[in-house]
């Protein structure tokens, strides 16, 4: 979940490490630091907060000279966030500087034995056991010295390693690290973000690896220190893509990018009025033989996996559970050679869902990523990949990120419908037909709210919000509580509306703010009297509704209005005012939007 970043070129290394970890300060914002080799010797600053404490306690850089440098930015694990415990950490000697992204299992017996051994510990952190292990075991040669160290460590990451004489080093063990090779200069980070900005051409490391980087060339090699020939790939999307473009912050500008991103995810698998996944097909034999689908997500693209399980239940008539991957990875799942597991992640990494994917796979599932990073862990590890095309998503907060799955998941359910002969054409042109007028329908969710952040004013002061809703509306809940509790800190949950009487309804009082997703029209009436319960009990009712919904008028206080489009599909629509809705009571509250607190974008720890 930390952001790590390496140079080795010709021109001073520190402004560039900066402006890598402002590129990848989503990934951790706890403290931020770089090292950097003069070829005679390392010189280290790092300071608890924001990179741009750190930029400017070194005015962005210029304080620390050398062309050869890591740097850092963190999201805590072990250790409290503050100025000792942030990276990069140093040998006893000075001889090698460290940075560290992931957790080091065995870190406890490894510190115990280098106590032992008269190492001293300044930091709480597991990773300074990473640097004392390199000084051990230096005997002239930095390369082996890297490989011992790697060989004692247990657990995910991915580590940079500069050397007082200028040498770099970068290793990957289940922790993202991408290699980027540019003229006289070559560079690693732990997302492409950072990378962008100098090389589209990039080497995607694979677990086991380490690389050596220095201004003219890169050196790949395997775990036995054998060198490897890895291929270059090419970054799809430029600079500009991860920039803000005049919006205030990343979330914004992700929200207002949804209608291009679902129809980059959706049109180029629309071929003659067909769908067609590029990297996903099953004969009529393997696709028979399947009788039960599982999607395994966590936080926002389990909640997209919500959605996804109603529509395929609905066309495909196939049973589909929706598991969370960190409860699924340690249960002793029903799991054979008939189950298709549908894992998804907007980063690929996300540490719960590698294990959840691995575990059920070893019991012969069939795997099928969607995912939005190529190259990533779970793309290379599934049988079958379709990416989202989202595009970077900088923000913490998924928005373009969960969308885009929840279309994937529409396409993937026609598609399966069809092929099982479950569907007659008119019902799949008119289903294909309304998937080519979501981006206009997204625009639309957009500009019917545009008097949103008027609304946001008025409730933010709200602690405690309940969304409540049936059928698809309970899908699109999940997500909407979890927007909001992500950024503005307020507690708010989602509760299938016909629950209330189960117990929710003890918590409704006076001062209560009840969220009401009233889309699904077939159960509207029965969500109508939720309405009426929860004001009988105090509660104020925010409702979401279909465009032209009257009735909707007599009962809440106010009314979010979403464009009507096939029922299905209703959920991208309501969720984008949420969206909204969840930033603008963000702002009012004064949260940091883009960076909230105690989260990071990729989970690849557990």
């Amino acid at each position: 979940m930390c952001g790590i970043v390496g140079f080795a070129g010709t021109r001073e290394a520190a402004p560039v490490l900066i402006d890598g970890l402002r590129r990848l300060e989503y990934r951790g914002y706890d403290s931020a630091g770089v090292a950097v080799s003069d070829g005679a010797a390392i010189n280290v600053a790092k300071v608890k907060g924001y990179v741009k404490n750190l930029s400017d306690m070194t005015h962005d850089g210029a304080d620390i000279r050398g062309r050869i440098g890591v740097g850092h930015t963190r999201w805590a694990t072990h250790g409290a966030p503050n100025d000792v415990n942030a990276h990069p950490h140093m040998s006893s000697d000075g001889r090698f500087a460290v940075v560290h992204n992931g957790i080091i299992e065995n870190y406890a017996l490894l510190r115990q034995e280098l106590t032992k051994n008269g190492y001293t510990f300044a930091s709480d952190t597991d990773t300074e056991v990473v640097a004392h292990l390199l000084e051990m075991y230096y005997d002239g040669d930095a390369r082996r010295a890297v490989m011992k160290a790697a060989s004692r460590l247990e657990g995910s990451y991915s580590l940079g390693v500069i050397c007082a004489d200028g040498r770099l080093f970068a290793v990957r063990e289940q922790s993202p690290l991408i290699l980027g090779l540019g003229v006289g200069e070559n560079y690693f980070a732990s997302d492409v973000a950072a990378l962008v900005p100098h090389t589209k051409n990039v080497i995607y490391l694979d677990d086991g690896e380490f690389a050596e980087l220095t201004p003219d060339a890169i050196t790949v090699y395997d775990v036995r220190g054998r060198a490897v020939e890895k291929p270059v790939s090419k970054v799809a999307w430029d600079v500009e893509a991860a920039e803000k473009g005049g919006y205030e912050h990343f979330m914004l500008k992700e929200i207002m990018e949804q209608p291009a991103c679902f129809k980059a995810t959706v049109e180029p698998r629309i071929k003659d009025g067909r769908i067609e996944f590029e990297n996903f097909d099953l004969t009529d034999e393997e696709l028979h033989d399947i009788n039960r689908i599982i999607i395994t997500a966590c936080g926002s693209a389990g909640y997209a996996g919500q959605v996804g399980r109603y529509v395929i239940e609905e066309l495909c008539r196939v049973p589909v559970s929706v598991e969370l991957a960190s409860e699924l990875r340690y249960r002793n799942p029903i799991i054979d050679r008939h189950t298709l597991l549908v894992v998804i992640s907007q980063s690929g990494e996300t540490a719960d869902t590698i294990a959840a994917l691995r575990e059920c796979k070893a019991r012969g599932a069939r795997v099928l990523a969607i995912v939005n990073v190529v190259g990533s862990t779970i793309a290379k590890l599934a049988d079958h990949v379709i990416y989202t095309w989202a595009g970077p998503e900088i923000a913490v907060a998924t928005t373009k990120g969960y969308t885009t799955q929840a279309a994937v998941l529409d396409m993937l359910a026609i598609w399966l419908a069809d092929r099982l002969g479950l569907m007659e054409k008119e019902r799949y042109d008119a289903l294909v037909e309304a998937l080519h007028a979501m981006p206009g329908q997204i625009q639309r969710a957009i500009d019917l709210n545009r008097g949103i952040h008027r609304l946001a004013k008025k409730l933010c002061k709200y602690n405690d919000i309940y969304f409540i809703g049936r059928n698809l509306d309970y899908a699109v809940c999940m997500e909407g509580a979890l927007k909001l509790k992500e950024i503005s800190y307020i507690f708010a949950e989602a509760y299938a509306a016909g629950e209330l009487k189960h117990g929710t309804i003890a918590l409704v009082e006076q001062g209560s703010l009840v969220v009401t997703l009233a889309c699904y029209e077939p159960l509207f009436d029965k969500t109508m009297s939720n309405i009426e319960e929860v004001k009988a009990r105090g509660a104020e009712v925010l409702a979401v509704a279909l465009e032209g919904n009257r009735k909707i008028l007599s009962k809440a206080d106010d009314v979010i209005f979403v464009p009507r489009t096939d029922p299905l599909f209703n959920p991208i629509a309501q969720i984008v005012p949420l969206q909204l809705f969840a930033y603008y009571v963000a702002k009012e509250r004064g949260c940091d939007i883009d960076k909230p607190k105690n989260l990071a974008k990729s989970v690849t720890v557990e």
